[in-house]
């Protein structure tokens, strides 16, 4: 089969042998890959990924000077199966999957380990037990985006935000976007979002966000509709408490209605829900300083360098920071049902398509944010630019 191999930061479509599948395994006729942004780092940075993997206990994350085969957000249709897989798989099947599968005595990151490789290619192995029928007649390019709208979907339950609360989106990359449209799905009442890119932030106003920002010309906290805007300077905290006392103070048995507007959340201040999606050294600083007192931080952008912060503005400010990675297998299968029933809208990341040919010029595409969001591999075409 044709497949894209990666090695010392160069792609190059190479022969393979067709795999097979063990038991309880798919292999899959591959109809649409998408490039992650992960895939971009590690192209030229898979070292730095593989030392953090490998002090989490997992060795076998893809090297520089190892061929792979990439791809973990893929859609295809059953070709073969093994042994031990249920007949709701059978062959012509269009299916999704959890990417993770068996392989050298081990559970493996597809497309993210020699030992496992993805979807840049004519065929995959998936784990029957990790896979789903792609319901509804979804388009297989829609279908390709379960992957990262689960990472979203995960993200956003995480952060424990209500459609009462305001959400700040910093970043409108594939991550970010992703994140909006599913806080829009949500019901979540303001979204605002910021990105230095103009093709972005207008990708982020059709993914459903109320307010689009340029940080470089108007701070997205200060963006925020004033009702809703919370303290950003600890004096007017402190000026709070005091003249909030004052006042309860004159009440007979105050100390009992303090508890119950604590209980009923009346006694914190505003506070935005905010999803740091950039994933650059100095990001998480940044928000921590810039932010609302009380803020609640969703760290969802992957930031592969080394970074710092200062903890002691995080307490003062009571910062609420939380990171998150991947997402559950109920997760992953919910995503595909939101996106085949209609319910959450993807549509607008995909921006290119190529062939396997073409994968090499994608990357470099996708270098640029004001041309494209998401490319997405067809093997089966012949397209050599997105």
């Amino acid at each position: 089969m044709k497949a894209v191999s990666c090695v010392n930061s160069s792609l190059e479509v190479v022969d393979l042998p067709s795999p097979r599948p063990d038991d309880g395994q798919l292999v899959l006729d591959v109809l649409r890959c998408g490039i992650c942004g992960s895939d971009l780092h590690a192209k030229d940075h898979a070292d730095e990924l593989t030392d953090v993997f490998a002090e989490g206990g997992y060795h076998d994350f893809m090297r520089s000077d190892t061929p792979v085969v990439m791809g973990h957000e893929f859609c295809g249709v059953v070709a073969e199966r093994g042994r031990k897989v249920g007949k709701e798989f059978t062959p012509g099947t269009t299916v999704v999957s959890f990417p993770l599968v068996r392989a050298a005595g081990g559970v493996h990151l597809t497309g993210l380990s020699p030992v496992a490789p993805g979807g840049y290619a004519e065929q995959v192995v998936a784990e029957a037990a990790l896979t789903f029928a792609v319901p509804n007649g979804l388009d297989p390019a829609i279908a390709a985006l379960t992957e990262p709208m689960a990472v979203a979907f995960h993200a956003v339950r995480r952060s424990d935000i209500t459609t009462k609360d305001v959400a700040i989106v910093l970043g409108c990359g594939p991550v970010g976007l992703a994140v909006i449209a599913h806080l829009k799905a949500r019901g979540v009442r303001t979204i605002v979002a910021s990105d230095f890119s103009p093709g972005r932030r207008a990708l982020a106003t059709r993914c459903g966000a109320d307010v689009v920002v340029d940080p470089a010309a108007e701070s997205p906290y200060e963006a925020v509709p004033a009702k809703q805007r919370g303290l950003t300077e600890l004096p007017a905290l402190y000026e709070l408490g005091i003249g909030s006392m004052e006042k309860l103070r004159k009440v007979p048995g105050w100390s009992h209605v303090y508890r119950v507007a604590d209980r009923l959340g009346g006694t914190a201040p505003k506070r935005p829900v905010i999803f740091e999606c950039v994933g650059v050294p100095g990001m998480i600083d940044g928000v921590i300083g810039a932010a609302p007192l009380a803020s609640r931080v969703i760290v969802v952008g992957v930031c592969m360098g080394d970074d710092k912060l200062r903890p002691a503005m995080a307490i003062g400010k009571e910062i609420d920071l939380r990171f998150v990675f991947g997402y559950t297998p109920l997760e992953f299968r919910d995503t595909l049902h939101m996106l085949a029933d209609g319910k959450v809208d993807a549509s607008a990341l995909v921006t290119g398509t190529v062939g396997l040919g073409g994968v090499a010029a994608a990357f470099e595409a996708l270098g640029d944010p004001e041309t494209h969001a998401k490319i997405l591999i067809d093997p089966a075409s012949a397209a050599v630019a997105p």
